[in-house]
């Protein structure tokens, strides 16, 4: 059935001519049925030992389940959830290892259950959504969405996706004796605790804006491409097109005290990318040191 479903899957996720499905699938999911899972033959970059558990939040039972099949068939565990009012609660109750989210759902949509687990579900959330205006992707990432698809896409380009989220999500804790926090005056970003502060104020970040920050804050003094972000933090290129590190360094500025109109700390470098500035911070306090 693997070879069949994954084939059906595919087409209906890439043609055109099954405008109703593709528009249901890319922003409409999700079944009622919780369906048991997996097949331990994974087929595209197996995630091991751990076989995780996916959660889809979709309203449109054949879209869900044919999602499903593709997924099982490459060693995912998966289960279906079609009522938007009852997702935030299934999500918070088992912490799956992954979600995707639909955005347009009955009961509630997946802006809404996204701002209600984010501080209570720290797993990546997959948003998916048959429009490709910016506003959506932009309120998508706003409400902790760790990536955000639109529909069409190949099966084979989401289950990509999903093993970029897992992997990232699945990073290896930093032994005790190797903990690092940086402190660049009156920030301070633990990351082994996860945390910023500023000023000694906790800063709330979503998971995927703490990683940026980490990454930023790690290299500090150094510009780091979109090509490098992307690799470092996704685990694929950079497209040319994907806004979405443009949306979480806008966010990421005032929340650390940088100036989000004539930024300092997190400077753009024209054609390059980010570039972390310590001095900036130097200011800020008077001193600049990492520990």
């Amino acid at each position: 059935m693997q070879g069949q479903s994954g084939m059906s899957f595919a087409a209906l996720l890439s043609s055109r001519s099954a405008a109703a499905a593709v528009a249901t699938l890319a922003c409409d999911k999700g079944p009622q049925p919780r369906v048991a899972t997996h097949n331990n033959n994974s087929r595209e970059m197996p995630l091991e030992p751990h076989t995780w558990h996916v959660l889809i939040v979709e309203d449109d039972l054949r879209l869900a389940e044919l999602t499903s099949d593709y997924l099982q068939n490459n060693g995912l565990s998966v289960s279906i959830e079609g009522n938007g009012a009852l997702a935030a609660a299934r999500i918070i109750e088992e912490q799956p290892d992954l979600v995707i989210l639909d955005l347009m759902l009955p009961g509630e949509d997946g802006f809404s259950i996204c701002r209600t687990v984010r501080d209570r579900y720290d797993g990546p959330i997959l948003m998916l959504t048959a429009r490709t205006d910016d506003t959506d992707h932009i309120q998508g990432l706003d409400t902790g969405a760790d990536d955000f698809v639109c529909k069409p896409v190949h099966p084979r380009v989401l289950l990509a996706r999903i093993h970029a989220l897992l992997r990232r999500s699945e990073a290896p804790q930093v032994p005790a004796a190797e903990l690092r926090r940086l402190v660049f005056g009156p920030l301070v970003v633990d990351n082994a605790l996860r945390e910023a502060w500023l000023r000694e104020q906790s800063i709330e970040l979503t998971g995927a804006e703490f990683d940026l920050l980490w990454l930023l804050v790690a290299n500090a003094g150094r510009t780091l491409s979109r090509e490098e972000i992307f690799t470092a933090l996704r685990g694929v290129g950079y497209d040319g097109q994907d806004r979405s590190i443009d949306v979480r360094i806008s966010r990421i500025r005032p929340k650390i005290g940088d100036d989000p109109i004539h930024p300092r700390l997190i400077k753009t470098v024209r054609s390059k990318g980010y570039l972390f500035v310590p001095e900036a911070a130097q200011d800020m306090s008077g001193h600049v040191f990492s520990g």
